[in-house]
Protein backbone atom coordinates (compact mmCIF):
# COMPACT_ATOMS: atom_id res chain seq x y z
CA UNK A 1 0.00 0.00 0.00
CA UNK A 2 1.41 3.38 -1.09
CA UNK A 3 0.21 6.42 0.83
CA UNK A 4 0.03 9.78 -0.96
CA UNK A 5 -0.09 13.07 0.90
CA UNK A 6 -2.65 15.28 -0.84
CA UNK A 7 -2.93 18.72 0.72
CA UNK A 8 -5.44 19.97 -1.85
CA UNK A 9 -3.38 21.92 -4.39
CA UNK A 10 -2.46 21.00 -7.94
CA UNK A 11 -2.47 17.76 -9.88
CA UNK A 12 -2.18 14.81 -7.49
CA UNK A 13 -4.42 12.63 -9.66
CA UNK A 14 -1.56 11.88 -12.05
CA UNK A 15 0.59 10.50 -9.21
CA UNK A 16 -2.31 8.32 -8.07
CA UNK A 17 -2.89 7.09 -11.63
CA UNK A 18 0.82 6.36 -12.15
CA UNK A 19 1.08 4.31 -8.93
CA UNK A 20 -2.12 2.43 -9.72
CA UNK A 21 -0.88 1.70 -13.25
CA UNK A 22 1.96 -0.22 -11.56
CA UNK A 23 -0.56 -2.49 -9.86
CA UNK A 24 -0.37 -0.81 -6.45
CA UNK A 25 -3.16 0.17 -4.10
CA UNK A 26 -3.19 3.82 -3.02
CA UNK A 27 -4.16 5.30 0.31
CA UNK A 28 -4.84 9.06 0.33
CA UNK A 29 -3.72 10.75 3.54
CA UNK A 30 -6.83 12.36 5.04
CA UNK A 31 -5.87 12.95 8.66
CA UNK A 32 -2.60 13.47 10.56
CA UNK A 33 -2.45 9.96 12.06
CA UNK A 34 -2.58 8.45 8.56
CA UNK A 35 0.95 9.72 7.97
CA UNK A 36 2.47 7.73 10.84
CA UNK A 37 0.55 4.63 9.74
CA UNK A 38 1.91 4.76 6.19
CA UNK A 39 4.14 1.95 4.91
CA UNK A 40 5.60 4.11 2.13
CA UNK A 41 4.79 7.76 1.61
CA UNK A 42 4.83 9.96 -1.52
CA UNK A 43 4.50 13.73 -1.12
CA UNK A 44 3.85 15.38 -4.53
CA UNK A 45 3.96 19.04 -3.60
CA UNK A 46 3.01 21.44 -6.38
CA UNK A 47 2.44 25.16 -6.76
CA UNK A 48 3.60 27.83 -4.35
CA UNK A 49 6.02 26.94 -1.52
CA UNK A 50 4.59 29.31 1.08
CA UNK A 51 1.03 28.20 0.39
CA UNK A 52 2.10 24.55 0.65
CA UNK A 53 3.79 24.98 4.05
CA UNK A 54 0.86 27.02 5.36
CA UNK A 55 -1.67 24.42 4.21
CA UNK A 56 0.07 21.34 5.63
CA UNK A 57 0.38 23.18 8.95
CA UNK A 58 -3.30 24.12 8.93
CA UNK A 59 -4.22 20.49 8.21
CA UNK A 60 -1.88 19.43 11.06
CA UNK A 61 0.23 17.35 8.68
CA UNK A 62 3.50 19.18 9.35
CA UNK A 63 4.58 17.62 12.67
CA UNK A 64 3.49 14.02 11.88
CA UNK A 65 5.32 14.31 8.55
CA UNK A 66 8.46 15.51 10.29
CA UNK A 67 8.22 12.64 12.79
CA UNK A 68 7.78 10.12 9.94
CA UNK A 69 10.89 11.48 8.21
CA UNK A 70 12.95 11.57 11.41
CA UNK A 71 12.24 7.84 11.67
CA UNK A 72 14.01 7.28 8.32
CA UNK A 73 10.93 5.67 6.82
CA UNK A 74 10.40 5.19 3.05
CA UNK A 75 9.59 8.58 1.53
CA UNK A 76 9.56 10.13 -1.94
CA UNK A 77 9.17 13.91 -2.19
CA UNK A 78 8.33 15.31 -5.63
CA UNK A 79 8.89 18.95 -6.67
CA UNK A 80 7.70 21.06 -3.71
CA UNK A 81 7.53 17.87 -1.65
CA UNK A 82 11.27 17.63 -2.33
CA UNK A 83 11.95 21.30 -1.58
CA UNK A 84 10.01 21.06 1.71
CA UNK A 85 12.72 18.72 3.07
CA UNK A 86 15.17 21.64 3.37
CA UNK A 87 15.51 24.39 5.96
CA UNK A 88 14.24 27.46 4.11
CA UNK A 89 12.95 28.71 0.76
CA UNK A 90 13.20 32.25 -0.58
CA UNK A 91 10.04 31.87 -2.69
CA UNK A 92 7.80 34.85 -1.82
CA UNK A 93 9.67 35.77 1.40
CA UNK A 94 11.53 33.24 3.51
CA UNK A 95 9.60 30.18 4.64
CA UNK A 96 10.92 27.48 6.97
CA UNK A 97 10.66 23.88 5.80
CA UNK A 98 10.85 20.46 7.44
CA UNK A 99 14.63 20.75 8.07
CA UNK A 100 15.39 17.10 7.24
CA UNK A 101 18.26 18.15 4.97
CA UNK A 102 20.55 21.09 5.63
CA UNK A 103 20.38 23.70 2.90
CA UNK A 104 17.99 26.16 1.29
CA UNK A 105 15.85 26.75 -1.80
CA UNK A 106 16.76 29.62 -4.14
CA UNK A 107 15.48 31.04 -7.43
CA UNK A 108 17.35 30.47 -10.68
CA UNK A 109 19.45 33.51 -11.51
CA UNK A 110 20.38 32.74 -15.11
CA UNK A 111 20.11 34.04 -18.66
CA UNK A 112 17.97 31.09 -19.76
CA UNK A 113 14.18 31.11 -19.50
CA UNK A 114 12.67 30.75 -16.03
CA UNK A 115 10.66 28.69 -15.13
CA UNK A 116 12.82 25.74 -16.18
CA UNK A 117 10.19 23.78 -18.12
CA UNK A 118 10.75 20.60 -20.08
CA UNK A 119 12.69 17.38 -20.38
CA UNK A 120 16.24 17.38 -19.06
CA UNK A 121 19.01 14.96 -18.12
CA UNK A 122 20.16 13.83 -14.70
CA UNK A 123 23.77 13.05 -13.73
CA UNK A 124 24.20 10.60 -10.86
CA UNK A 125 26.55 11.52 -8.01
CA UNK A 126 26.05 8.23 -6.16
CA UNK A 127 24.44 4.93 -7.03
CA UNK A 128 21.02 3.94 -5.83
CA UNK A 129 18.53 1.15 -6.55
CA UNK A 130 16.15 4.02 -7.21
CA UNK A 131 17.79 4.28 -10.67
CA UNK A 132 17.60 0.58 -11.52
CA UNK A 133 16.92 0.06 -15.27
CA UNK A 134 17.24 3.79 -16.02
CA UNK A 135 19.60 4.41 -18.99
CA UNK A 136 22.09 7.25 -19.04
CA UNK A 137 20.26 9.13 -21.81
CA UNK A 138 16.89 9.16 -19.99
CA UNK A 139 15.21 12.54 -19.61
CA UNK A 140 12.73 13.62 -16.96
CA UNK A 141 10.15 16.37 -16.88
CA UNK A 142 10.97 19.50 -14.87
CA UNK A 143 8.77 22.53 -14.20
CA UNK A 144 10.11 24.93 -11.55
CA UNK A 145 11.61 28.35 -10.90
CA UNK A 146 13.45 27.46 -7.67
CA UNK A 147 15.99 24.76 -6.87
CA UNK A 148 17.62 23.37 -3.74
CA UNK A 149 21.16 24.12 -2.58
CA UNK A 150 22.20 21.39 -0.13
CA UNK A 151 24.90 22.10 2.45
CA UNK A 152 26.17 18.51 2.38
CA UNK A 153 27.50 17.17 -0.92
CA UNK A 154 26.94 13.63 0.37
CA UNK A 155 23.17 14.21 0.22
CA UNK A 156 23.20 14.89 -3.53
CA UNK A 157 21.90 11.99 -5.62
CA UNK A 158 21.76 13.70 -9.04
CA UNK A 159 22.43 17.03 -10.69
CA UNK A 160 20.95 18.55 -13.85
CA UNK A 161 22.41 21.11 -16.28
CA UNK A 162 20.57 24.39 -16.84
CA UNK A 163 23.21 27.04 -17.48
CA UNK A 164 24.85 25.60 -14.37
CA UNK A 165 24.41 22.26 -12.64
CA UNK A 166 21.80 22.27 -9.88
CA UNK A 167 20.76 19.53 -7.49
CA UNK A 168 17.85 17.60 -9.00
CA UNK A 169 17.53 14.85 -6.37
CA UNK A 170 18.82 13.93 -2.92
CA UNK A 171 18.81 10.85 -0.74
CA UNK A 172 19.67 9.81 2.77
CA UNK A 173 18.72 6.40 4.09
CA UNK A 174 15.17 5.64 3.00
CA UNK A 175 14.35 9.27 2.15
CA UNK A 176 14.47 10.40 -1.48
CA UNK A 177 13.52 13.76 -2.98
CA UNK A 178 13.33 14.65 -6.69
CA UNK A 179 12.81 18.02 -8.36
CA UNK A 180 11.42 16.47 -11.53
CA UNK A 181 8.05 14.74 -11.93
CA UNK A 182 8.29 10.95 -12.36
CA UNK A 183 4.53 10.75 -12.90
CA UNK A 184 4.93 13.04 -15.93
CA UNK A 185 8.14 11.51 -17.28
CA UNK A 186 6.80 8.68 -19.43
CA UNK A 187 8.09 5.14 -19.12
CA UNK A 188 11.27 6.06 -17.26
CA UNK A 189 9.29 8.05 -14.72
CA UNK A 190 7.07 5.03 -14.15
CA UNK A 191 10.19 2.90 -13.78
CA UNK A 192 11.46 5.25 -11.04
CA UNK A 193 8.16 5.02 -9.18
CA UNK A 194 8.27 1.23 -9.48
CA UNK A 195 11.83 1.27 -8.13
CA UNK A 196 10.72 3.33 -5.13
CA UNK A 197 7.84 0.97 -4.47
CA UNK A 198 10.28 -1.98 -4.60
CA UNK A 199 12.75 -0.46 -2.14
CA UNK A 200 12.92 -1.96 1.32
CA UNK A 201 15.10 -1.51 4.37
CA UNK A 202 17.76 -3.79 2.85
CA UNK A 203 18.21 -1.46 -0.13
CA UNK A 204 20.46 1.32 1.07
CA UNK A 205 21.99 4.07 -1.00
CA UNK A 206 25.35 2.89 -2.34
CA UNK A 207 28.16 5.39 -2.16
CA UNK A 208 30.55 6.00 -5.10
CA UNK A 209 33.52 3.65 -5.15
CA UNK A 210 31.46 0.60 -4.31
CA UNK A 211 32.26 -1.07 -7.62
CA UNK A 212 29.11 0.04 -9.47
CA UNK A 213 29.38 2.29 -12.53
CA UNK A 214 27.90 5.76 -12.24
CA UNK A 215 26.24 7.62 -15.07
CA UNK A 216 29.04 10.07 -15.92
CA UNK A 217 27.35 11.61 -18.96
CA UNK A 218 28.07 15.33 -18.84
CA UNK A 219 26.56 16.72 -22.01
CA UNK A 220 23.14 17.40 -23.43
CA UNK A 221 20.64 19.46 -21.41
CA UNK A 222 17.10 20.74 -21.89
CA UNK A 223 15.35 19.14 -24.86
CA UNK A 224 13.14 20.97 -27.32
CA UNK A 225 9.51 19.93 -26.82
CA UNK A 226 7.01 18.75 -29.41
CA UNK A 227 3.49 19.55 -28.23
CA UNK A 228 0.37 17.97 -29.71
CA UNK A 229 -2.66 20.27 -29.56
CA UNK A 230 -6.24 19.05 -29.57
CA UNK A 231 -8.94 21.65 -30.22
CA UNK A 232 -12.05 20.17 -28.60
CA UNK A 233 -15.65 21.24 -29.13
CA UNK A 234 -19.10 19.73 -29.45
CA UNK A 235 -20.40 18.88 -32.90
CA UNK A 236 -23.98 19.20 -34.13
CA UNK A 237 -24.90 16.01 -32.26
CA UNK A 238 -23.50 17.28 -28.97
CA UNK A 239 -20.49 14.90 -29.00
CA UNK A 240 -17.05 16.14 -27.98
CA UNK A 241 -14.67 15.84 -30.94
CA UNK A 242 -11.19 17.01 -31.84
CA UNK A 243 -11.36 19.51 -34.68
CA UNK A 244 -9.04 21.86 -36.53
CA UNK A 245 -9.75 25.08 -38.37
CA UNK A 246 -8.19 26.80 -41.31
CA UNK A 247 -7.43 30.25 -39.92
CA UNK A 248 -9.78 29.39 -37.02
CA UNK A 249 -12.76 28.20 -39.13
CA UNK A 250 -13.55 24.68 -37.89
CA UNK A 251 -16.68 23.95 -39.94
CA UNK A 252 -16.86 21.84 -43.05
CA UNK A 253 -20.11 21.36 -44.99
CA UNK A 254 -22.11 22.88 -42.14
CA UNK A 255 -20.80 20.65 -39.31
CA UNK A 256 -17.77 20.78 -37.08
CA UNK A 257 -14.79 19.05 -38.70
CA UNK A 258 -14.38 15.75 -36.78
CA UNK A 259 -10.81 14.46 -36.50
CA UNK A 260 -11.28 12.02 -33.65
CA UNK A 261 -12.10 11.53 -29.97
CA UNK A 262 -9.98 13.58 -27.54
CA UNK A 263 -9.08 10.84 -25.02
CA UNK A 264 -8.07 8.31 -27.67
CA UNK A 265 -6.08 10.81 -29.71
CA UNK A 266 -4.22 12.02 -26.61
CA UNK A 267 -3.21 8.44 -25.80
CA UNK A 268 -2.11 7.86 -29.41
CA UNK A 269 0.08 10.99 -29.35
CA UNK A 270 1.59 10.01 -26.00
CA UNK A 271 2.55 6.63 -27.43
CA UNK A 272 4.02 8.33 -30.52
CA UNK A 273 6.31 10.41 -28.30
CA UNK A 274 4.55 13.73 -27.74
CA UNK A 275 6.30 15.66 -24.98
CA UNK A 276 3.11 17.40 -23.89
CA UNK A 277 -0.59 17.31 -24.75
CA UNK A 278 -2.64 20.50 -24.90
CA UNK A 279 -6.44 20.53 -24.93
CA UNK A 280 -8.08 23.76 -26.09
CA UNK A 281 -11.78 23.80 -25.26
CA UNK A 282 -13.32 25.94 -28.00
CA UNK A 283 -16.93 25.37 -26.91
CA UNK A 284 -18.32 27.67 -24.21
CA UNK A 285 -19.99 25.30 -21.68
CA UNK A 286 -20.45 28.51 -19.67
CA UNK A 287 -23.66 27.54 -17.93
CA UNK A 288 -22.56 24.08 -16.77
CA UNK A 289 -22.11 23.47 -13.02
CA UNK A 290 -18.36 23.29 -12.37
CA UNK A 291 -18.36 19.58 -11.52
CA UNK A 292 -20.15 18.81 -14.81
CA UNK A 293 -17.82 20.64 -17.18
CA UNK A 294 -17.23 18.13 -20.01
CA UNK A 295 -13.47 18.74 -20.15
CA UNK A 296 -13.08 17.57 -16.55
CA UNK A 297 -14.08 14.05 -17.56
CA UNK A 298 -11.77 14.24 -20.59
CA UNK A 299 -8.85 15.13 -18.31
CA UNK A 300 -9.67 12.40 -15.80
CA UNK A 301 -9.79 9.70 -18.46
CA UNK A 302 -6.72 10.99 -20.30
CA UNK A 303 -4.56 11.13 -17.16
CA UNK A 304 -5.22 7.44 -16.50
CA UNK A 305 -3.03 6.42 -19.44
CA UNK A 306 -1.04 9.48 -20.48
CA UNK A 307 2.03 10.19 -18.35
CA UNK A 308 3.31 13.42 -19.87
CA UNK A 309 2.16 16.97 -18.98
CA UNK A 310 -1.41 17.99 -19.84
CA UNK A 311 -2.51 21.59 -20.46
CA UNK A 312 -6.13 22.71 -20.66
CA UNK A 313 -7.28 26.00 -22.16
CA UNK A 314 -10.66 27.62 -22.69
CA UNK A 315 -13.22 28.72 -20.13
CA UNK A 316 -10.71 29.62 -17.38
CA UNK A 317 -12.74 32.63 -16.26
CA UNK A 318 -15.30 33.82 -13.72
CA UNK A 319 -18.80 32.63 -14.61
CA UNK A 320 -22.28 31.86 -13.27
CA UNK A 321 -23.86 28.48 -14.00
CA UNK A 322 -27.49 27.69 -14.83
CA UNK A 323 -28.24 27.34 -11.10
CA UNK A 324 -26.99 30.91 -10.47
CA UNK A 325 -23.91 29.63 -8.65
CA UNK A 326 -20.89 31.87 -9.18
CA UNK A 327 -17.41 30.51 -9.81
CA UNK A 328 -14.07 32.30 -9.91
CA UNK A 329 -11.47 31.54 -12.56
CA UNK A 330 -9.26 30.08 -9.84
CA UNK A 331 -12.08 27.63 -8.95
CA UNK A 332 -12.22 26.46 -12.57
CA UNK A 333 -8.43 26.11 -12.64
CA UNK A 334 -8.45 24.13 -9.39
CA UNK A 335 -11.09 21.75 -10.78
CA UNK A 336 -8.99 21.17 -13.89
CA UNK A 337 -5.83 20.57 -11.84
CA UNK A 338 -7.66 18.11 -9.62
CA UNK A 339 -8.91 16.32 -12.75
CA UNK A 340 -5.39 15.78 -14.09
CA UNK A 341 -4.20 19.00 -15.73
CA UNK A 342 -0.69 20.29 -15.02
CA UNK A 343 -1.11 23.71 -16.61
CA UNK A 344 -4.01 25.93 -17.60
CA UNK A 345 -4.06 28.24 -20.59
CA UNK A 346 -5.78 31.64 -20.62
CA UNK A 347 -6.57 33.38 -23.91
CA UNK A 348 -8.95 36.26 -24.60
CA UNK A 349 -9.44 37.19 -20.94
CA UNK A 350 -5.69 37.69 -20.60
CA UNK A 351 -5.75 40.46 -23.22
CA UNK A 352 -8.27 42.47 -21.22
CA UNK A 353 -6.36 41.81 -18.00
CA UNK A 354 -3.14 43.02 -19.62
CA UNK A 355 -4.86 46.13 -21.01
CA UNK A 356 -6.02 47.10 -17.53
CA UNK A 357 -2.56 46.52 -16.07
CA UNK A 358 -0.89 48.63 -18.79
CA UNK A 359 -3.31 51.50 -18.11
CA UNK A 360 -2.56 51.62 -14.37
CA UNK A 361 0.74 49.74 -13.95
CA UNK A 362 -0.85 48.31 -10.78
CA UNK A 363 -1.08 44.65 -9.87
CA UNK A 364 -4.38 44.18 -8.07
CA UNK A 365 -3.80 40.55 -7.16
CA UNK A 366 -7.38 39.87 -8.26
CA UNK A 367 -6.95 38.94 -11.93
CA UNK A 368 -7.14 35.28 -12.91
CA UNK A 369 -3.47 35.31 -13.92
CA UNK A 370 -2.38 36.63 -10.53
CA UNK A 371 -4.69 34.50 -8.41
CA UNK A 372 -3.87 31.23 -10.15
CA UNK A 373 -0.11 31.81 -10.18
CA UNK A 374 -0.16 32.86 -6.51
CA UNK A 375 -1.77 29.58 -5.43
CA UNK A 376 -0.47 27.07 -7.96
CA UNK A 377 2.77 28.72 -9.08
CA UNK A 378 3.54 30.68 -12.24
CA UNK A 379 4.70 27.50 -13.98
CA UNK A 380 1.05 26.39 -14.05
CA UNK A 381 -0.13 29.46 -16.04
CA UNK A 382 0.19 29.56 -19.84
CA UNK A 383 -1.01 32.57 -21.83
CA UNK A 384 -2.25 31.85 -25.34
CA UNK A 385 -1.75 34.79 -27.72
CA UNK A 386 -3.60 35.16 -31.05
CA UNK A 387 -1.93 38.02 -32.95
CA UNK A 388 -2.46 39.12 -36.53
CA UNK A 389 0.14 40.88 -38.67
CA UNK A 390 -0.73 44.47 -39.61
CA UNK A 391 1.27 46.25 -42.33
CA UNK A 392 1.82 50.02 -42.27
CA UNK A 393 3.61 52.44 -44.59
CA UNK A 394 5.26 54.47 -41.82
CA UNK A 395 5.63 54.10 -38.02
CA UNK A 396 4.00 57.52 -37.65
CA UNK A 397 0.62 55.99 -38.55
CA UNK A 398 0.51 54.42 -35.07
CA UNK A 399 1.58 57.40 -32.95
CA UNK A 400 -1.90 57.91 -31.46
CA UNK A 401 -2.43 54.35 -30.26
CA UNK A 402 -3.03 54.02 -26.49
CA UNK A 403 -0.12 51.58 -26.15
CA UNK A 404 2.78 52.26 -28.49
CA UNK A 405 3.36 49.05 -30.50
CA UNK A 406 6.68 47.49 -31.39
CA UNK A 407 7.09 48.16 -35.12
CA UNK A 408 9.51 46.16 -37.24
CA UNK A 409 10.67 46.29 -40.84
CA UNK A 410 8.54 43.87 -42.77
CA UNK A 411 10.60 41.02 -44.30
CA UNK A 412 8.38 41.27 -47.38
CA UNK A 413 6.36 44.25 -48.67
CA UNK A 414 2.72 44.39 -47.55
CA UNK A 415 -0.23 44.11 -49.96
CA UNK A 416 0.11 47.81 -50.83
CA UNK A 417 3.90 47.89 -50.68
CA UNK A 418 4.07 48.66 -46.92
CA UNK A 419 7.58 48.44 -45.47
CA UNK A 420 6.68 48.08 -41.78
CA UNK A 421 4.47 45.86 -39.68
CA UNK A 422 3.34 45.16 -36.13
CA UNK A 423 1.44 42.30 -34.50
CA UNK A 424 -1.97 43.18 -33.15
CA UNK A 425 -3.60 41.07 -30.41
CA UNK A 426 -7.05 39.65 -31.03
CA UNK A 427 -9.70 37.95 -28.91
CA UNK A 428 -12.68 35.66 -29.54
CA UNK A 429 -10.78 33.41 -31.92
CA UNK A 430 -9.44 36.32 -33.95
CA UNK A 431 -12.84 37.87 -34.54
CA UNK A 432 -12.14 41.04 -32.54
CA UNK A 433 -8.99 43.14 -32.70
CA UNK A 434 -7.58 45.02 -29.70
CA UNK A 435 -5.38 48.12 -29.61
CA UNK A 436 -2.48 46.32 -27.95
CA UNK A 437 0.52 44.78 -29.64
CA UNK A 438 2.00 41.36 -28.91
CA UNK A 439 5.15 42.66 -27.18
CA UNK A 440 3.34 44.90 -24.67
CA UNK A 441 0.87 42.09 -24.02
CA UNK A 442 3.56 39.45 -23.48
CA UNK A 443 5.51 41.66 -21.07
CA UNK A 444 2.38 42.52 -19.11
CA UNK A 445 1.43 38.84 -18.73
CA UNK A 446 4.92 37.94 -17.53
CA UNK A 447 4.77 40.76 -14.97
CA UNK A 448 1.37 39.52 -13.74
CA UNK A 449 2.59 35.96 -13.13
CA UNK A 450 2.44 33.97 -16.37
CA UNK A 451 5.01 31.18 -16.62
CA UNK A 452 4.85 30.39 -20.34
CA UNK A 453 3.55 31.92 -23.59
CA UNK A 454 1.86 30.08 -26.46
CA UNK A 455 2.34 32.15 -29.62
CA UNK A 456 -0.28 31.44 -32.27
CA UNK A 457 -0.49 33.18 -35.63
CA UNK A 458 -3.83 33.88 -37.26
CA UNK A 459 -2.03 34.51 -40.55
CA UNK A 460 -0.26 31.14 -40.53
CA UNK A 461 -2.93 28.95 -38.92
CA UNK A 462 -3.83 26.02 -41.18
CA UNK A 463 -1.55 27.19 -44.02
CA UNK A 464 1.23 24.57 -43.62
CA UNK A 465 3.66 27.32 -44.67
CA UNK A 466 5.84 27.27 -41.56
CA UNK A 467 5.93 29.15 -38.26
CA UNK A 468 6.04 32.96 -38.24
CA UNK A 469 9.67 33.29 -37.16
CA UNK A 470 9.58 37.09 -36.97
CA UNK A 471 6.64 36.96 -34.57
CA UNK A 472 8.24 34.30 -32.39
CA UNK A 473 11.57 36.13 -32.21
CA UNK A 474 9.80 39.38 -31.39
CA UNK A 475 8.09 37.83 -28.38
CA UNK A 476 10.99 35.64 -27.27
CA UNK A 477 13.36 38.62 -27.19
CA UNK A 478 10.88 40.60 -25.08
CA UNK A 479 10.38 38.13 -22.19
CA UNK A 480 12.37 35.82 -19.93
CA UNK A 481 9.79 33.02 -19.66
CA UNK A 482 9.53 30.02 -22.04
CA UNK A 483 7.81 30.39 -25.40
CA UNK A 484 5.88 27.77 -27.39
CA UNK A 485 5.74 28.38 -31.15
CA UNK A 486 2.44 27.53 -32.83
CA UNK A 487 0.58 27.79 -36.17
CA UNK A 488 1.85 26.95 -39.64
CA UNK A 489 3.74 23.65 -39.28
CA UNK A 490 3.44 21.64 -42.48
CA UNK A 491 6.57 19.48 -42.63
CA UNK A 492 9.40 18.20 -40.43
CA UNK A 493 11.78 20.94 -41.57
CA UNK A 494 9.48 23.62 -40.15
CA UNK A 495 10.23 22.30 -36.65
CA UNK A 496 13.96 22.32 -37.37
CA UNK A 497 13.64 25.86 -38.70
CA UNK A 498 11.81 27.19 -35.62
CA UNK A 499 14.32 25.58 -33.25
CA UNK A 500 17.39 26.88 -35.11
CA UNK A 501 16.15 30.34 -36.12
CA UNK A 502 14.41 31.21 -32.85
CA UNK A 503 15.07 30.43 -29.21
CA UNK A 504 11.61 28.99 -28.59
CA UNK A 505 11.60 26.13 -26.11
CA UNK A 506 8.77 24.17 -27.75
CA UNK A 507 6.76 23.87 -30.95
CA UNK A 508 3.08 22.97 -31.14
CA UNK A 509 1.12 21.48 -34.00
CA UNK A 510 -2.35 20.05 -34.53
CA UNK A 511 -3.69 19.47 -38.04
CA UNK A 512 -0.65 17.67 -39.47
CA UNK A 513 -0.82 15.20 -36.57
CA UNK A 514 -4.61 14.75 -36.66
CA UNK A 515 -4.67 14.16 -40.41
CA UNK A 516 -1.70 11.77 -40.08
CA UNK A 517 0.28 13.80 -42.61
CA UNK A 518 3.35 13.70 -40.36
CA UNK A 519 3.53 11.44 -37.29
CA UNK A 520 5.12 12.87 -34.15
CA UNK A 521 7.84 10.22 -34.14
CA UNK A 522 8.81 11.24 -37.70
CA UNK A 523 9.30 14.82 -36.53
CA UNK A 524 11.50 13.61 -33.68
CA UNK A 525 13.55 11.28 -35.88
CA UNK A 526 14.15 14.14 -38.30
CA UNK A 527 15.21 16.51 -35.53
CA UNK A 528 17.49 13.91 -33.97
CA UNK A 529 19.30 13.43 -37.28
CA UNK A 530 19.70 17.21 -37.44
CA UNK A 531 21.35 17.19 -33.97
CA UNK A 532 18.50 18.98 -32.17
CA UNK A 533 18.22 17.98 -28.52
CA UNK A 534 14.99 16.07 -28.11
CA UNK A 535 13.52 13.42 -25.84
CA UNK A 536 13.79 10.01 -27.48
CA UNK A 537 12.47 7.85 -24.62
Amino acid sequence: MISILDYGAGNVRSVINAVQSLGQKVNIIKKPEDILNAEKLIFPGVGHYGNMIKTIKEKEFFEPLKKYLKGNRPFLGICLGFQSLFETSEEFARHKGLCIFKGHVKRFNISLAVPHIGWNNIFQKKNSPFFHNIPAQARFYFVHSYHVVPDRESDILTTTPYEYEFTSSVSCGNIIGVQFHPEKSGKYGLQLLDNFISLNSKHKIIQPGSGQTLNKQKESGLAKRIVACLDVRSNNNGDLVVTKGDQYDVREKGDVRNLGKPVKLAKDYYEQGADEITFLNITGFRDFPLKDLPMIEVLKKTSENVFVPLTIGGGIRDYTDNNNIEYKAVDVARAYFRAGADKISIGSDAVEIAEQYLKTNIKTGKSSIEEISEIFGRQAVVISIDPIKVCVKTPQELENMPFQPCIISSPAPGPSGEKYCWYQCTIQGGRKKKDIDVVAFARACEALGAGELLINSIDRDGTNSGFDLDLINLVKNAVSIPVIASSGAGKEDHFYEVFTKTKSEAALAAGIFHRKEIPINSVKTYLQKKKIKIRTN
